[in-house]
C-alpha cells in the first residue's frame, strides 16, 4: 500500500471539519521536498518587526511585517505584488477593521527565502486541491503576515485581540515560528453558532493550524510570561489565500 503524503490527513480533516492541526514532523516532511532550508535564518527575521500602531485597544504588544503575492494555482508561480495596505472590514475585524493599515513590508530576502516559498507552495497545492475546479481562481491573492506577540508581567499578549473571528478569505495557515517563555496561546475553533469544534496549542516550531475560513471561526487565548523576569513572545507566520 502506498504511503500517505505528509498532509493527506490534514487535507481530509479540512474537507471534513473545516480545520486541521498539523504537528511539526508532518509539516517538516511536507516542506523539505519543496525546498525548506535555512530555518534558523528565516526565524531570526522575526527579531526585526515594527510595532503595530493600529491597535484600537491601545495595546503595544504586537509587532508585524506584511507582504502580498499573486500565486498561480496551476504551476505554482509566485509573484510579489507592490507593497499595499492590509484591509479588513469591521464585519470581520470589529476591533481594528474599517481602515487601511500600512505595515512595514516583509524584507525582500525573507519574501524570497526558501522557507517562505516552500510554505507558499505547499499551501497552494493543498488549498487548490481542496477548492472545486470551477471555483479555482486564475491567481490566488496571498497575504503574508509576520507576527510577534509580546507578553510582560503586567501586560498579557493577545494574538487575536478581536476574539473569535473569520478573516474574510478562503484559507488560512498559522505556522508557529517560535515560543519563548510563554504560557497559554491556545487556538480554538468554532462554528458560526459558536459551538466549540476543537482546540490545540502550537508548541513546536512548524506546528501549524489550517483553516477553511468560510466554514469556521478561530481565535487564540492571550499569552503570559512563564518567568516574569525574562522576555516572553510568540512568533507566527500567517498566510491567507483569497480568490481574486
Amino acid at each position: 500500500m502506498p504511503q500517505d503524503r505528509p498532509l493527506d490527513e490534514a487535507a481530509a480533516a479540512l474537507a471534513r471539519e473545516g480545520f486541521a492541526f498539523v504537528r511539526a514532523p508532518r509539516m517538516r516532511a511536507a516542506l523539505l521536498p519543496v525546498g525548506l532550508a535555512d530555518w534558523d535564518g528565516f526565524a531570526e527575521s522575526w527579531g526585526d518587526l515594527g510595532l503595530d500602531r493600529y491597535m484600537a485597544d491601545g495595546g503595544r504588544y504586537r509587532r508585524r511585517r506584511f507582504a502580498t503575492f499573486a500565486v498561480a494555482p496551476e504551476g505554482g508561480a509566485v509573484r510579489r505584488k507592490p507593497h499595499q495596505p492590509h484591509y479588513q472590514s469591521r464585519d470581520y475585524n470589529p476591533l481594528n477593521g474599517g481602515i487601511a493599515r500600512w505595515f512595514d513590508p516583509v524584507a525582500d530576502a525573507i519574501a524570497a527565502h526558501p522557507a517562505t516559498l516552500a510554505v507558499i507552495g505547499t499551501c497552494n497545492a493543498l488549498f487548490t486541491g481542496l477548492t472545486p475546479p470551477p471555483m479555482r481562481p486564475a491567481t490566488w491573492h496571498v497575504e503574508m503576515h509576520q507576527f510577534r506577540i509580546e507578553a510582560r508581567p503586567d501586560t498579557e499578549g493577545r494574538p487575536t485581540p478581536e476574539g473569535m473571528h473569520r478573516d474574510g478569505v478562503d484559507w488560512v495557515l498559522v505556522l508557529l515560528v517560535r515560543r519563548e517563555n510563554v504560557a497559554s496561546g491556545e487556538t480554538s475553533i468554532a462554528d458560526a453558532a459558536g459551538t466549540a469544534l476543537g482546540s490545540f496549542v502550537l508548541t513546536e516550531p512548524l506546528d501549524a493550524a489550517l483553516v477553511d475560513d468560510a466554514r469556521v471561526w478561530h481565535g487564540v487565548t492571550p499569552i503570559r510570561p512563564l518567568d516574569p523576569a525574562r522576555p516572553a513572545w510568540r512568533d507566527v507566520l500567517v498566510l491567507t489565500f483569497r480568490r481574486e
